[in-house]
Order: structure tokens, then C-alpha cells, then sequence
């Protein structure tokens, strides 16, 4: 099916497409024509710009959007730091250079992370893994959010620290941004860029649950498509951009601004609300995007492609190499399998790259469901060149089965962060959360049985049993009388 079937009705309105120059007036005349900065902007509005990249970057890189607002951003009071016994406090602030992260060699899965009833969205925020630093501009971090409660009226946030892709697991995030206003509902996703001010509510006060990758360095792409062709995987024409949607909050008002900087937490006060924007034109902005609109393709003979056929959105690592990623965002949807005489579930294997899954609904067909294995609200950290794959049931399962045509996945999406750095472990993520799978590699792959049957004319390798006796081999021996 093409598009989710949500419970939640989205009755906001958005600009439909991924990328390229957008405008939104919420209203008429709020935009200049032709000069971005006329002497007197149009019904007294002030001008801003917002970079998300540098002047100079080429023309297709280039993130930049004029605003037209009621007051300045920069007309609030000094940041202080936010106190950790503040209820917006952050749980965790950013380390840098892999300080406080333990980075291990060891596969991790994580049980389902608990709700937080207590907390609104900041302090919700724990975080997970990740590398790098932020102040540097390099690197990711990844949260697990689990929040009970709307963020306080009149408060604000944003991270100055990078991009912010937020995958919901549980409960419907009704986000007001600069910009115009997004409801992100499970197996939807939404992308506020770096410096882009928000607020986050809960609908019908439920709880919400998810998981975030924080971009530090450079913002998302749609891949390249190569060989595929012009269309396929995430279509540019189904993401969606909210439209200008302000409030008019100047007098006798107090809102409390909430920055993420290097890391850590301020807060400012100011005399009028952030969100006052009444048009704005450009190429920087929020959008989301409806993960039952990918379009996935696979082998329809044998064996099956890499999983980077499954990339939604990529931020490329010029510094690594052309095709390496500091951060892709890939998911495993429902589709359909037809390859002949091919192992279906992922193989085993070690990569160069980092995999940090989560499981957003539904059963992951590489890997056991229920208590102790692989469970929506839940994880796993696959770190550089630590093996990894199908645990011993679904191995012995998918190497025995028939193989007609079989629909995957159904009622399921799992996805993964994927990185061409080490990952690190935080503190919270290996012990404070308690939420850390210790029989792990037990339960999956230390039970795998050997099947290998050497033919009785082989006369290459050696057996243990040919070790323990000193029985050696033609080739062995030979080398032996040479010395």
C-alpha cells in the first residue's frame, strides 16, 4: 500500500516535494517582490536570514531562507546555562571527541525503552551513541526520546548543534516550527534543520516514543539513484514542507527560548514569541515524509542487493570518500521477495560501517520477536567490523525453507542509522537505562551448529581430530622433511 493508514487525521497544510526553493505566505503581501531586503519590508515586518550553510556554497548545496517576521530572533535576553534540576534540563549533554563514550567492539541490542510520564520533549532526550563533536561540526548523535507531557506554553527550542531526524515509534508529535506547523505520526518521519526554532506538543496528551539522529556535520540528501533510473526509493514529490503559520504575542508576554550548543543547555528570555513568522521563501526548512510511500526495489532472480537499496535520505562524508556516508537513514518495509534459491534474510557480515536499528512496529525477519529478542521501542548497535546477521533460528529456518514468492514484513518497519564512524556507547545507553540485552550473543548466534561435511576425497584442510593425533597431511609432511 502507498501510504500509511494513520489513526490521526493531519489536517495541516505543507508544500509538497524534497529539496529546491520553496515560499509561504500566511498572509497575502507578506512577501517583497523581487528585493529580499527593500528599505521597508512589506505590512512592517522585519527581514531575516537564515543560513544552513555558508554564502558561498555551490549553487545546489546552497541552504538559505529569507524570513519575514514580526520581531528579530536576536531580540531576547542573554543565554544562561539551564541547571540539570530543571525539568527541561537535558538528561545528557553531548560528549566530545569520544570522552565519556565507550566505543567497544561488542553487538548490542537494547529491550524497549520505557515512557517517561514526567518528562516534556528537552528533558526526554537521552542519549544513546554517537561520535564526534558538535562544536567541530563533525559527527552524529543518537537519542531515544519518551516523553509524557507537552513542553511548557510559551517555550521554545532548537539545536545549534545539527540537524534533527526524528523516527516516532509511539504517539502522534504535533510540532509547531518557525515555519508552519507538522503532525509526525508513527512510520512517518520529520527533519528540523539545524538553528530552526520548535515546539513540541502531545496529541490527546498521549505518550510519545522514538528515536533521533542528530546530524552534526553537512544535511540530508535524497541518494543518488544510478542505475534504477529516475524514480524509486523515496520520492522527492512525497515529502512535505509545513506552510507559514504564525502567532501574534508581543505585549505584556514572556517565552523562554531553550538552545542546544555545544552539547548543553541555555535558556533565554524574551518579550514575544519566536513563532511569528508571516512569510518566508528560500531552500532551509523543516518537512516530514511518510514511510509507507517508499517505493523499495530488489533482485527478481537470485541473491538480493546490499541494504542500501532501502537509503531514504543520506548526508554525504566528502572526507571519506565519494559514496561514504556520515549518516544514512535506511528502513526495511514491507515488500516482497522472489529471489531463487538465495538465503533471504540478511547474510552475515562485518562492515566498515556502523548499524543502529530500531524497530518501530511490527517483527524484523532477520531476527527473533518477542521477550528478549528484537522488539518494537527497542535497538541494536552493530559497530565498525563486528560481525553480525541472522540469529541460529532464522538461519536454520531460512537455509531449510521453500521458496515461493513471499510478502515480508507486513504490519512491520524496522530501520537502521547507518555511519561510516566508530560509534560510541554512552553511559546511560550501557548501564543507566538497564535496558541492555546481556545474553545478546548468546541467544543468537553462540548457538549456531556446524554443518560442514568434509568429502570423503578432500585432501586439503585439516581436521581437529587430525591435530590432537599428529596425523598430518601430504602437504604437511612434505614441508616438514624440506626443513
Amino acid at each position: 500500500m502507498p501510504v500509511t493508514q494513520f489513526a490521526v487525521t493531519d489536517t495541516y497544510e505543507y508544500l509538497n516535494g524534497f529539496g529546491g526553493y520553496k515560499e509561504s505566505e500566511a498572509v497575502e503581501g507578506a512577501l517583497p517582490l523581487a528585493a529580499n531586503s527593500p528599505q521597508k519590508c512589506p505590512l512592517g515586518l522585519y527581514n531575516e536570514k537564515l543560513s544552513g550553510t555558508s554564502f558561498t556554497a555551490p549553487r545546489d548545496d546552497n541552504l538559505q531562507t529569507w524570513l519575514y517576521r514580526i520581531l528579530p530572533s536576536a531580540s531576547h535576553q542573554n543565554f544562561t546555562p539551564v541547571p540539570e534540576s530543571s525539568p527541561n534540563s537535558l538528561t545528557s549533554t553531548t560528549p566530545s571527541f569520544g570522552k565519556h563514550f565507550n566505543a567497544i567492539p561488542n553487538q548490542l541490542r537494547w529491550d524497549p525503552f520505557d515512557f517517561d510520564k514526567e518528562s516534556s520533549w528537552i528533558h526526554s532526550l537521552h542519549l544513546v551513541a554517537g561520535a564526534g563533536d558538535p562544536t567541530m561540526k563533525q559527527g552524529i548523535g543518537i537519542y531515544i526520546y519518551a516523553a509524557g507531557a507537552t513542553m511548557p506554553d510559551k517555550t521554545a527550542f532548537y539545536s545549534a548543534d545539527g540537524d534533527f531526524l526524528i523516527v516516532p515509534q509511539h504517539g502522534v508529535l504535533d510540532i509547531r516550527t518557525e515555519m508552519g506547523k507538522m503532525l509526525v505520526r508513527p512510520n512517518e518521519i520529520c527533519v528540523i534543520p539545524r538553528g530552526i526554532r520548535y515546539h513540541v506538543a502531545l496529541h490527546d496528551n498521549e505518550p510519545v516514543r522514538g528515536y533521533i539522529l542528530e546530524l552534526y556535520q553537512g544535511h540530508f540528501k535524497l541518494p543518488e539513484l544510478g542505475p534504477i533510473g529516475s524514480n524509486g526509493l523515496a520520492n522527492a514529490r512525497d515529502f512535505r514542507t509545513p506552510v507559514a503559520d504564525y502567532i501574534e504575542d508581543y505585549e505584556n508576554t514572556e517565552w523562554t527560548l531553550y538552545g542546544k550548543f555545544g552539547g548543553n543547555l541555555f535558556a533565554a528570555k524574551q518579550s514575544h514569541t519566536p513563532f511569528d513568522i508571516v512569510g518566508w521563501h528560500g531552500t532551509y526548512y523543516p518537512y516530514k515524509y511518510d514511510l509507507g510511500r517508499f517505493n523499495p526495489v530488489g533482485s527478481i532472480s537470485y541473491d538480493h542487493p546490499d541494504p542500501s537499496i532501502f537509503t531514504v535520505l543520506t548526508a554525504p562524508s566528502i572526507p571519506h570518500g565519494a559514496g561514504t556516508a556520515v549518516a544514512d537513514f535506511v528502513i526495511f518495509p514491507p515488500r516482497w521477495l522472489v529471489a531463487e534459491n538465495t538465503f533471504r534474510p540478511p547474510w552475515y557480515h562485518r562492515n566498515t560501517m556502523s548499524e543502529f536499528m530500531g524497530l518501530i512496529m511490527g517483527n524484523y525477519d532477520a531476527k527473533g520477536a518477542g521477550k528478549g529478542g528484537f522488539q518494537p521501542a527497542g535497538a541494536s548497535l552493530h559497530n565498525t567490523m563486528s560481525g553480525h546477521g541472522p540469529d541460529m533460528q532464522t538461519f536454520e529456518k531460512a537455509s531449510t525453507m521453500d521458496l515461493p514468492p513471499t510478502k515480508v514484513g507486513e504490519g512491520s518497519m524496522a530501520f537502521m542509522f547507518e555511519s561510516c564512524l566508530m560509534l560510541g556507547v554512552t553511559e546511560w545507553g550501557l548501564k543507566t537505562c538497564q535496558k541492555v540485552q546481556e545474553t545478546y550473543n548468546a541467544h543468537s548466534w553462540e548457538p549456531l551448529k556446524v554443518h560442514f561435511k568434509r568429502p570423503e576425497s578432500s585432501k586439503r584442510g585439516v581436521s581437529n581430530g587430525e591435530r590432537r593425533t599428529g596425523v598430518r597431511s601430504a602437504r604437511d609432511s612434505a614441508d616438514f622433511s624440506a626443513s
